[in-house]
């Protein structure tokens, strides 16, 4: 989120664009600008810098974990067609049933 300096920064500028003649009123102005840019920041769902970039290196593990898992279960699921294919008949439901009896 924008820190308190930043938030004066922007109000500052505003008012710097207002007229010598307005001084008054743009020290008012500022103050007001000041509030409403706190209250309105406030109400974002903000991160900071810091916990974006964690969150990002989070996520690239999580996605290289991922990764090799899909790999692995590929890799698994490969092995096992390659069994029932190789020996379709102990893999059938009429086999295990004369087995089981």
């Amino acid at each position: 989120m924008l820190n308190a300096k930043k938030i004066e920064e922007i109000a500052r500028q505003v008012t710097d664009s207002i007229p010598p003649g307005l001084k008054t009123i743009a020290n008012d102005f500022e103050d007001k600008t000041k509030t409403v840019l706190q209250r309105k920041l406030s109400q974002l769902d903000v991160v900071t810098r810091e916990e974006f970039d964690v969150q990002t290196q989070v996520l690239i593990k999580t996605r290289a974990q991922l990764n090799m898992l899909e790999n692995k279960i590929a890799e698994l699921e490969a092995s096992l067609q390659e069994k029932k294919t190789a020996h379709p008949l102990e893999n059938s439901p009429e086999n295990n049933q004369a087995g089981e009896a």
